[in-house]
């Protein structure tokens, strides 16, 4: 599965063109998770993996900043509930609701104390996942037990998301996709 998800994330989600990333670095190739995590394969494969990486950590629900988190949060809630083990899922406004609760957090209500991961699709400065940390720590009694994200590209989110106590774990690198985007580019498939 996860050489499968690889594969599908080097296709058609990785592309070498230069780009101004939301963290305002520019780079010379972009990653757009969404176009896999909102594909069907794509998005029972990140869940599964997700699940897998989750494991043992006593998580209760998953949750992040909207947009990447969202895709993401939506698959393994539903895909935990189908494996007999639910995991809630919430979503994190970047601002809160000018109407209605104002709320900034969506989802279940959740009790204080509980476990709970903080994922993003593409982590490049940590930024999202911060400020989705922060909002949790902010607004909830909720205990931040793993924070995850689909491909870290190795710019600075694992030191800033260790500065704030969590350890980062990334399903892949970028390092990894674009070793294998070079094999898949000599065959012809990228």
């Amino acid at each position: 599965m996860r050489q499968r998800l690889l594969t599908i994330l080097c296709e058609q989600a990785y592309f070498r063109q230069p780009v101004i990333l939301s963290s305002g670095q520019e780079s010379q190739y972009y990653i757009d998770c969404r176009r896999v995590t909102l594909s069907a394969e794509g998005a029972f494969l990140t869940a599964k993996l997700m699940l897998a990486a989750l494991a043992g950590t006593g998580v209760q629900a998953i949750g992040g900043l909207t947009l990447g988190a969202d895709p993401i949060v939506a698959a393994v809630a539903a895909l935990s509930f189908g494996e007999g083990q639910p995991l809630q899922g919430f979503l994190i406004r970047k601002e809160a609701k000018k109407h209605g609760q104002r709320r900034s957090l969506e989802g279940p209500e959740l009790p204080p104390g509980t476990k709970v991961a903080i994922v993003d699709d593409v982590a490049t400065t940590g930024g999202s996942l911060l400020t989705a940390m922060a909002r949790v720590q902010e607004e909830t009694a909720w205990q931040i037990t793993k924070v995850l994200c689909l491909v870290d590209r190795q710019e600075g989110a694992q030191a800033r998301v260790a500065q704030a106590g969590h350890e980062l774990m990334a399903l892949f690198t970028a390092q990894e996709l674009a070793a294998h985007w070079e094999r898949l580019a000599t065959t012809g498939r990228v």
